[in-house]
């Protein structure tokens, strides 16, 4: 095609269309979605167990004591944690580190540690959420240089740490509240239960993906 009958047909294409306005979005069958805290509660954790997530609710100083317990009996070598972050910090405070039947805390970022290798040494790996979504039983995670999303993505185990407050009706209502919009995240992950497939055979498998097991614990 040459130049000049490319340059017809857009014409005729910028001059053809009318222009148009954008059509105003109803959110209304959205936002009437209301629940109480006890009811967002019910329906994510039910949601999350549904799709083989396993829910643990906790005191919010006591999340660390919980975490140890779930995982004293593992057997396991390596949790990634992300030092700097709210939820590192409270575990280099409070992780009994003399107990021998508690994995060792990996810090997912050193010095010329390149974090695809380091992470994947790592059996289990816990992180911070941004929220919950009770409609959709969803996790928000919002990684960062600090706790880069591999920390979710990769090791065979995730544990996630979640405030109950922050468990929102629906996602609309969750970055509404939060002002995406006017600081909106570079990568931000939606996380309704561990990684799963039926791709080979219609035979549902677990971890394929990602982690096979996702354990969330809810303080309050």
């Amino acid at each position: 095609m040459s130049e000049q009958h490319r340059s017809r047909i857009m014409e005729r294409l910028r001059t053809g269309v009318p222009p148009t306005a954008p059509v105003e979005s109803d959110f209304s069958v959205i936002s009437e979605k209301q629940w109480p805290l006890s009811e967002r509660l019910l329906r994510l954790r039910q949601r999350l167990e549904s799709v083989n997530g396993r829910v643990h609710e906790c005191g919010r100083d006591a999340w660390v004591a919980e975490l140890q317990k779930l995982l004293a009996g593992r057997k396991l070598k390596a949790l990634m944690y992300a030092p700097g972050t709210e939820v590192g910090d409270e575990l280099d405070e409070s992780w009994d580190r003399s107990d021998s039947a508690l994995p060792a805390l990996l810090p997912a970022l050193e010095p010329d540690t390149d974090i695809r290798e380091r992470v994947f040494q790592a059996e289990a790996a816990v992180t911070g959420t941004l929220g919950g979504i009770a409609d959709t039983g969803s996790l928000m995670l919002w990684p960062t240089a600090k706790e880069p999303r591999l920390m979710s993505l990769a090791p065979p185990l995730h544990i996630a740490l979640l405030d109950a407050d922050r468990i929102y009706n629906t996602f609309w209502e969750a970055i509404n509240q939060q002002r995406w919009a006017e600081d909106m995240p570079t990568n931000a992950l939606l996380i309704s239960g561990p990684s799963k497939t039926a791709d080979i055979e219609q035979q549902l498998s677990y971890g394929v993906h990602g982690p096979r097991e996702l354990i969330v614990l809810i303080r309050s």
